[in-house]
This record gives structure tokens, sequence and C-alpha cells, in this order.
């Protein structure tokens, strides 16, 4: 059971293909689930209407920001650091993890919005 993002609204910020996957990257997100998230990574495959792989930075109670991988066999968080308030760290470390997670190093994302 995939224990995604309590998402109410959220304002997509960029949108990548990678292989066969889009990723999309949400910001200013409202939830329902507690969280106080900064940006979500939604990832999609092919014409699958739902992700099946989210990365998440989550604000906790400091002014640090967890990073969370959330997949089909549950979530972990995968570090702290205040880095990822940036949408460009917060990006770039995402974009790795999840070509490393879904094996699609050799690909590069190609930025569509």
């Amino acid at each position: 059971m995939l224990n995604k993002p309590g998402i109410v609204t959220a304002i997509p910020r960029r949108r990548y293909s990678l292989g066969e996957y889009t990723v999309v990257v949400l910001h200013e997100i409202e939830s329902n689930d507690g969280i106080d998230y900064s940006y979500i990574m939604a990832v999609v495959r092919g014409q699958d209407p739902e992700p099946g792989l989210y990365i998440t930075a989550e604000r906790t109670p400091g002014r640090d920001i967890a990073m969370r991988i959330v997949m089909q066999g549950g979530d972990e968080v995968l570090g702290i650091s205040r880095a990822w308030s940036d949408l460009e760290a917060f990006v770039t470390a995402s974009l790795d993890i999840v070509a490393r997670v879904l094996n699609v190093t050799d690909e590069t994302p190609y930025q569509l919005m």
C-alpha cells in the first residue's frame, strides 16, 4: 500500500521527463495529513494516472527539512538538511534519488516546465 501524501491543493513548479517517467515538483502545498511540506516530487510511469513514487521535503519543528521517499514498500526518511528548503537543491537531490531507485541513471532529466 502506498502511503501517499495527503495533498489537498498544490502548485506545480517544475515538470520533467525522465525516460518513461514524468516527474512533477509541487510547491505551496496544503495537505490533510498533518505534515508541513516545502516540496513534493511526484513520479508517474507512462500513462498511469497515479504517482507510484514520491520524494517529499518536510519542514521540521526547527528550520531543517526532512527528505522522505514514499513508495509501494513503505516510506523512509533519507536525511535532514536545511539545503532542501531551496528548490534547486531539492530538485537536484530528488532527481538523483529517483533515477537510482527506478534504475534510469542512464537517462537525462529533461525539463518540460
